[in-house]
C-alpha cells in the first residue's frame, strides 16, 4: 500500500472528512481546486431514503425535501454549480444515480456543466439473478446503476484507458496457439498493408516467403521479425503471418457498460451494512481512469467513505463531506483499520494521518442529533461495532469484541466477528438521567445473552440506577460499567475498559 504523499496544496487541507451539509463546505472550497469528484447522493424516489444500516431507526426520511424529482433537482443543484466551480478543468465529475432520476439528473449536469463537457454514460450492472421484477410485476428488472462523467471544461482532460483481462473463451478462440518451448500463447496477426492496398497510401510491394502483396512493414523490417521468430509460414505458399503474444497484450479494453464488478454481498469482508456502499474495485476504477497519484480526490456524499479508502490505497489526496456524524466516524475507523492510517492532528500536520472535523464535540450538540445518530457516535466512540439491525434491538445497541478476540489478519468487519463468543453488549440511551428501569431492562438482556460484562452510556445516571448496578454485581456477578457523555468526550473512558 503505497505511502500517503506529501499535501499537494497549500490551499486545501486533504486527507480531512468534514461534517456537515455539503453545501456550506464547498463554498469554503477555492475556485479549480479538485482534479476528481466522485458523488452517489440520495436518490430520488417516493420511499423514504435509508441514510444508515437500512433499519427503522438507522433511516433518515428526505419526503420533506425530495417529494418530487423538481425538489431533488432542486436540492443537487446548487450542489452541482459548487462542484464545477471547484473542480479543475482538467478534471473529472462522475455522478451515481440509478433510475429514479437519472434522466433528469443528465438534464441537469449539461446546463451547469455544458453539454460539450460531457464524456459517457457508464452503466454499472449491479445485480445479476436477482432484481426488483418480481412476480406478478409489470416491469423489467432494474439491474444497473448509472454514472455520467463529465469533463472540467478542457478538451485535455485527464483520461486513462483501463484493461480487463480475457476471458476462457476469448483466449481459447484467438489465442489458440502454444509455443511447446516457452508455453507462451499466442494468435497469427495481418501483415497486411493497414489502409488498403492502393499504392497511393505508400504501402511497400515487394516478395516476401513467395507471396508478392503490399505489407505493413519493410522487407528489411519483415526479415528482421523472421529472424527474431515472430513471423509465421504455416506451409509453403501460404500468407505470412504475425506472432501476437498474449502476454504482451493489454487486455480487454474497459467500455462504458460494468458488468465485471459484483456489488456487495453480505459475505464480503468490506461490506459494513451500509445500503448504499459501493464495492471498493468500482472507485478504484473510476480513480485509476481520472487520476494520477497526489490528484486530489473529492467525494461530497460520502456515506461510509468507499471514496476516501480507494484514494487512499491508491495513493491520492482526498477529502470526504458527509452530513451525518455516524457515517464520518464509521468512515473514520475504516480508514484507521483497513487503511492503517492515524486519526491523529500532528501526524496530519506531519503528512502521515488524518482528521475529522466539524463533528459534534458538546453534550448540548449531542443532545440535539437523531437518537440513532446518537446511538451509533457512542458505540463507535467506544471502539465498538453498531448493530446491523437496530430493530428489535433488545436492549442491546452495540458490541465491543475484546483485543484477545479479534483475529489476527486485518480487514475483519463485524459479520465476521459473529462467531466469536467473547464480546460486551452496549447500551445507549439519550436522555437527561438513567434511571432504575433503564438498567433492570439491560440487566435482563445481559441475562438472555449469558453476558457477565456490559457497558451504558447515557448522560447521567440516578442514584438508584448506581445503586441497582451494584446490587447487580454483588447478585448476578455481572459487571455493568456506566459511562457518561462527558467522560466519551473528555477521553477518559480507557481505564473503564479494560
Amino acid at each position: 500500500m503505497p505511502a500517503s504523499p506529501q499535501k499537494s496544496s497549500s490551499l486545501l487541507d486533504t486527507r480531512t472528512i468534514f461534517c456537515g451539509d455539503n453545501l456550506d463546505q464547498l463554498r469554503k472550497l477555492p475556485d479549480a481546486c479538485i482534479d476528481l469528484i466522485y458523488i452517489d447522493p440520495p436518490f430520488n424516489s417516493n420511499r423514504t431514503y435509508e441514510v444508515f444500516w437500512g433499519e427503522s431507526k438507522e433511516k433518515r426520511s428526505f419526503e420533506d425535501r425530495h417529494e418530487s424529482t423538481r425538489a431533488y433537482i432542486e436540492f443537487m443543484r446548487p450542489r452541482c454549480v459548487e462542484l464545477a466551480r471547484v473542480l479543475k478543468k482538467t478534471g473529472s465529475i462522475y455522478l451515481h444515480c440509478d433510475w429514479h432520476a437519472s434522466h433528469y439528473v443528465k438534464v441537469m449536469l449539461d446546463q451547469i456543466f455544458g453539454e460539450q463537457n460531457f464524456i459517457n454514460e457508464i452503466i454499472w450492472k449491479r445485480q445479476s439473478s436477482h432484481n426488483d421484477a418480481k412476480q406478478g410485476s409489470k416491469h423489467l428488472g432494474r439491474i444497473h446503476d448509472t454514472l455520467f462523467l463529465y469533463g472540467g471544461g478542457d478538451t485535455d482532460y485527464f483520461f486513462k484507458h483501463q484493461y480487463r483481462p480475457y476471458d476462457e473463451s476469448y483466449l481459447e478462440k484467438f489465442y489458440k496457439h502454444v509455443e511447446p518451448r516457452t508455453g507462451r500463447r499466442y494468435q497469427l496477426g495481418d501483415l497486411g498493408a493497414p489502409g488498403g492496398s492502393a499504392p497511393s497510401k505508400g504501402n511497400p510491394h515487394y516478395e516476401f516467403l513467395g507471396v508478392t502483396r503490399y505489407w505493413r512493414y519493410s522487407r528489411e523490417r519483415m526479415q528482421e521479425l523472421y529472424d527474431q521468430g515472430l513471423i509465421v509460414q504455416t506451409k509453403p505458399g501460404a500468407v505470412p503471418r504475425f506472432k501476437r503474444y498474449l502476454d504482451e497484450g493489454l487486455g480487454v479494453p474497459v467500455g462504458s457498460v460494468w458488468d465485471d464488478i459484483n456489488p456487495i454481498q453480505s459475505q464480503d469482508a468490506e461490506r459494513l451494512g451500509y445500503p448504499t456502499q459501493k464495492p471498493l474495485k468500482l472507485l478504484e476504477r473510476i480513480l485509476e481512469i481520472s487520476s494520477d497519484p497526489n490528484d486530489i480526490v473529492l467525494d461530497a456524499f460520502c456515506g461510509c467513505g468507499t471514496a476516501l479508502v480507494a484514494a487512499q490505497n491508491l495513493g491520492r489526496q482526498w477529502i470526504g463531506i458527509d452530513i451525518s456524524p455516524t457515517a464520518c466516524r464509521v468512515m473514520a475507523k475504516r480508514l484507521r483499520d483497513v487503511c492503517k492510517l492515524p486519526e491523529d492532528e500532528k501526524l496530519w500536520r506531519a503528512g502521515r494521518g488524518f482528521v475529522v472535523r466539524d463533528l459534534p464535540w458538546s453534550e448540548k450538540q449531542l443532545r440535539r442529533i437523531p437518537p440513532f445518530e446518537f446511538e451509533n457516535w457512542a458505540v463507535i466512540a467506544l471502539g465498538g461495532i453498531p448493530n446491523k439491525a437496530q430493530v428489535g434491538d433488545m436492549g442491546i445497541d452495540g458490541r465491543i469484541y475484546p483485543v484477545s478476540s479479534m483475529p489476527t489478519r486485518s480487514g475483519k468487519t463485524a459479520g465476521e466477528l459473529d462467531f466469536m463468543d467473547v464480546w460486551y453488549p452496549i447500551q445507549v440511551k439519550q436522555k437527561d438521567k438513567v434511571g432504575r428501569p433503564d438498567i433492570d431492562a439491560f440487566e435482563a438482556a445481559m441475562l438472555r445473552e449469558r453476558r457477565t460484562k456490559g457497558f451504558f452510556v447515557s448522560f447521567e445516571f440516578s442514584s438508584d440506577a448506581l445503586r441497582e448496578i451494584d446490587a447487580f454485581f454483588r447478585r448476578e456477578h455481572c459487571i455493568i460499567v456506566p459511562l457518561t457523555v462527558q467522560e466519551i468526550l473528555e477521553e477518559s473512558v480507557a481505564r473503564k475498559l479494560t
